[in-house]
């Protein structure tokens, strides 16, 4: 079955830190450009971080930049999220997707390919 699917995600305090993983199966990422992107209740999804293929070079959204971290093991065929210092307003559903082809970062603008169904995060004490 071709699909992305995500996991990593739970329950963290504050402070705390978690690493979401997007895995494809049914395909390779090779030449995929992919992104990860959130969804809060009531509220629009939002592009977070994207990752390119041809040099893995990267692009964050202000709201996470310097806290999370993106990065790609196409050995694995797997695509990660390193969230750090979590706050409150992090909490929201995590999802990836994919653009096959693409070559410049964030994913907005682009048709995507494929896209996960997502894991769930939530900071909270």
């Amino acid at each position: 079955q071709v699909q992305l699917v995500e996991s990593g995600g739970g329950l963290v305090q504050p402070g705390g830190s978690l690493r979401l993983s997007c895995a494809a199966s049914g395909f390779s990422l090779d030449d995929y450009l992919v992104g990860w992107f959130r969804r809060a209740p009531g509220k629009e999804r939002e592009e977070l971080s994207c990752i390119k293929d041809s040099d893995a070079s990267s692009w964050y959204a202000d709201s996470v930049k310097g806290r999370f971290t993106i990065s790609r093991d196409n050995a694995k065929n797997v695509v990660y999220l390193q969230l750090n210092n979590l706050k409150p307003e992090d909490t929201a559903n995590y999802s990836c997707a994919a653009v096959r082809g693409g070559r410049l970062c964030p994913l907005f603008g682009y048709g995507i390919d494929y896209r996960g169904k997502g894991t769930l995060v939530t900071v909270s004490t």
